[in-house]
């Protein structure tokens, strides 16, 4: 077929003019342009037709992450592949008198098949990874370190292969070859395999994810996480500088992840306010009384007083502060936090809500609130722990109760005004 050929490219030739044998290179040169033509037109027809249809389907379909396969082009890229698989078959058979043209070209071309059809698949993997960003898949999986995965393996199997093409070798004897050297790879790319393992365990293990809150104070990083790579993660801070932070360092080092706070709809407040224990007494009846009114408490102090008057029933000598059971303006304090909390509409009643006394110390005694806000961003959980703790100082008065304050200049001033008053007397 291929003699038959090269006679009627001759003759065609020698038709037109031109003197031509089936053997020279005028004809061998007609047939390699012949090949290329049909190439171009294989390439025409599938880019037009099948391509252009496929791309038209998709833009019409409901759906809207598939257009992100057209974004990055994968189709165009596998349409490249018809003209070089056409020209790979056809070459070897133009060319049978010319025999190390042909090796050569033969072996260039499934070189350059290889190369591409790596592009075709790095073209959807990266697809891919654009998809889970948008599906937010990424949130509890990190796609893109799998994807680097892939990419890295892909790139290395490519590599040997294309080595084994062109050599004329099995690629089995490269693979083989790899134990020897491994050695010296793990000395040289020390840094680089340990990034490399880490974020496969970071990956496998769910450790870290894009949009997690995470705090390394010793890289300086406390924000969100913008990506995760198999070697880096990047870290927005919330001053918006940006902190690279090495994958091994995050399996070797502790660090903080905020995304359990995250997913569970609650931010903690835990914060106390210290009681001047000077402050600190039995309630007066006309406090009782005035107390009773106060919303949050009408339920509690007559119940309270009940309780206390059926318990001092026995007990001789009332008139004693000390004897029997009263009520205390530090205790009714706590209970009117613990019943405004109950109330508070941003604070989560699912999770802990605790008004409890902690171990008096020299500043006072701590009296600390452990909620948690229903809203977890950062500014409207800051405005609701402000607004709390305004209204609990204010209330403070209230009870007869002062909050712990060392001295300060002005008192000191206001001392010795007092005293100079007194000897000036």
């Amino acid at each position: 077929m291929n003699t038959n050929w090269r006679v009627e490219v001759a003759s065609w030739l020698t038709d037109l003019g031109i003197n031509s044998q089936p053997t020279d290179g005028i004809a061998t040169s007609v047939l390699l342009l012949a090949c290329v033509l049909v190439a171009g037109i294989g390439y025409f027809i599938t880019h037009h037709f099948f391509v252009s249809g496929i791309n038209r389907i998709i833009r019409r379909s409901s759906v809207t992450w598939d257009d992100i396969f057209i974004r990055f082009k994968m189709f165009e890229r596998l349409a490249v592949l018809i003209p070089l698989l056409i020209l790979d078959f056809l070459l070897p058979i133009v060319l049978t008198e010319h025999k190390v043209l042909s090796l050569f070209l033969d072996r260039t071309m499934s070189a350059l098949l290889v190369v591409l059809i790596i592009r075709a698949i790095y073209a959807g993997l990266n697809a891919a990874n654009e998809i889970a960003d948008v599906k937010r898949i990424n949130r509890n999986l990190p796609v893109k370190s799998f994807v680097q995965l892939i990419k890295l393996f892909l790139f290395f199997i490519g590599l040997i292969v294309i080595i084994a093409i062109l050599s004329d070798r099995s690629p089995v004897y490269f693979f083989s070859g790899l134990g020897v050297a491994t050695g010296l790879v793990m000395l040289v790319f020390r840094d680089t395999i340990l990034g490399f393992v880490a974020g496969i365990q970071l990956a496998a293990n769910r450790m870290v994810s894009k949009g997690d809150w995470i705090q390394m104070d010793k890289y300086g990083a406390d924000g969100a996480v913008e990506d995760v790579t198999l070697t880096t993660v990047k870290v927005r801070n919330w001053d918006n500088t940006i902190t690279m932070i090495p994958a091994y360092a995050l399996v070797s080092d502790a660090f903080k992840n905020w995304r359990g706070m995250s997913e569970s709809g609650g931010r903690r407040i835990k914060r106390s306010i210290n009681i001047d224990v000077n402050s600190i007494k039995f309630l007066s009846d006309d406090e009782k009384s005035r107390l009773s009114k106060v919303n949050h408490l009408k339920a509690y102090i007559p119940q309270k007083l009940s309780e206390i008057t059926t318990a001092n029933q026995l007990i001789s000598d009332l008139d004693m502060p000390v004897n029997g059971r009263r009520l205390t303006n530090i205790g009714t304090f706590r209970i009117y936090l613990q019943e405004f909390l109950n109330q508070h509409p941003k604070i989560h009643k699912d999770m802990t809500l605790m008004v409890r006394q902690l171990a008096p110390t020299t500043e006072g005694l701590p009296i600390e609130l452990y909620i948690f806000t229903n809203d977890i961003r950062w500014a409207y959980y800051e405005e609701i722990q402000a607004d709390i703790f305004d209204h609990v100082f204010a209330v403070l008065p209230e009870f007869g109760l002062r909050a712990f304050q060392n001295p300060t200049g002005i008192d000191m001033r206001s001392i010795n005004t007092v005293v100079n008053k007194c000897e000036d007397e």
